[in-house]
């Protein structure tokens, strides 16, 4: 073999390795492209995981927020019990309970607005009332805890105790 023969050889193979071959499907040339239906499945695919998770994902948002306020009344409570043996009396004031502010603490999410409503040496009553105007309002607007463990919500009664919706 000369050296021409070799030079000539190996640029064949170099060509043959960047051409691809043509596809085929029982004898067809097929595309390498995706075709309408395949993009219409999908797309109704998308659509149905839609239409199922959004409603899941803004129930437990909701709950979320729910659970949010109710933990900062149950955290008042504790607060305004380890106040109460220290000085026997309950506060209206949540700045001696550690909240920022001494009336009208809004929870994380901005939802939930809570305040201690009323406070004298033998009892209190917390308050967490839900701040947007929106559907939840009709569900769990305000929640209400008091020195006895009392346990309040409306417009449904109960939003303390539900896990679902």
């Amino acid at each position: 073999m000369n050296a021409r023969t070799n030079h000539r050889s190996s640029r064949q193979s170099k060509n043959h390795v960047f051409q691809q071959p043509a596809r085929t499907y029982r004898g067809r040339r097929t595309s390498a492209g995706i075709t309408l239906i395949e993009l219409m499945i999908v797309v109704t695919i998308l659509a149905f995981l839609v239409v199922v998770a959004y409603p899941n994902y803004r129930d437990v948002s909701a709950r979320a927020k729910r659970n949010e306020a109710k933990a900062t009344l149950l955290q008042i409570a504790a607060q305004q019990e380890r106040w109460y043996l220290n000085n026997n009396s309950y506060t209206l004031d949540m700045t001696n309970l550690g909240f920022d502010v001494a009336d009208g603490h809004i929870t994380p999410s901005e939802t939930y607005v809570v305040s201690v409503t009323e406070a004298d040496p033998n009892n209190f009553t917390a308050i967490a009332t839900y701040r947007p105007n929106d559907a939840e309002a009709g569900r769990c607007r305000t929640f209400q805890i008091d020195g006895r463990g009392e346990r309040i919500s409306w417009p449904q009664t109960d939003c303390w105790t539900r896990t679902r919706r």
